[in-house]
């Protein structure tokens, strides 16, 4: 009978130890899971009491890259502007209100850019009376299709005009051709390894961002347009 007594006693206290066991492991995952789902809570790793935040930082890294890339296409137009505006301010007068030009150009962001921009020296070649017409608001219809044979929507670098016999500018086609140096009005020359852009030559070509800059020494549009100056419109233009 004492023998059935203590066995029977060891069963129950068995099952007391069980029992205290689940109850302690039910507790243990209602109070992790109540961690993990509560926004605000204490973190129970922390030596000393303390609120743990769960932030989005995948979210916060996609903010940033995008005010990053805003920024940088901000900064390479500006670096851009400030340029052009140093070193071919001629330039920049003919073409900084052509909005069909820029917008061109800005919507190629995945591309690239590339602007032909004839140096001071080519404005100043033009003579008085050409210089007048640039500036005339009679001929700004003129003027703006000249200035977007200056500027392509992706990047065209000088090995690639070289290789190539034309390029397809904003306002259309312009012939591309070797530079000839020697000879007698043009004759016998020998070609000099550089290139020319409708016979204006290509002095050098400066990367800005993810364009290019070549410099000219002549205005690349066709020379038929300056027939159209002092008129109020193209013949043809919509």
């Amino acid at each position: 009978t004492i023998a059935a007594a203590s066995t029977t006693q060891r069963i129950i206290n068995l099952m007391l130890t069980v029992r205290t066991l689940a109850v302690s492991l039910l507790a243990g995952s209602a109070s992790t899971a109540a961690f993990q789902s509560s926004p605000w809570v204490a973190d129970p790793t922390a030596a000393t009491t303390c609120l743990h935040i769960p932030r989005p930082q995948q979210q916060h890294h996609v903010l940033r890259m995008s005010e990053f890339n805003n920024q940088q296409q901000q900064d390479e137009w500006g670096a851009l502007e400030q340029f052009l505006s140093q070193y071919y301010p001629a330039f920049v007068n003919l073409v900084k209100s052509n909005e069909g030009m820029w917008k061109a150009m800005r919507e190629s962001d995945e591309y690239g850019w590339t602007i032909f921009a004839p140096n001071n020296a080519a404005f100043e070649a033009l003579g008085e009376k050409k210089l007048s017409q640039l500036s005339d608001p009679r001929n700004l219809e003129t003027n703006e299709k000249i200035g977007m044979y200056h500027a392509i929507g992706e990047v065209v670098t000088a090995e690639a005009l070289f290789a190539s016999g034309g390029i397809i500018t904003v306002g259309g086609e312009v012939p591309v051709g070797r530079s000839v140096s020697g000879g007698f009005f043009g004759i016998g020359g020998t070609e000099d390894g550089g290139v020319t852009i409708n016979g204006a030559r290509v002095v050098q070509s400066i990367p800005i961002g993810t364009g290019i800059v070549h410099e000219v020494d002549a205005l690349i549009s066709p020379s038929v347009l300056w027939r159209y100056m002092d008129q109020l419109r193209i013949p043809g233009s919509n």
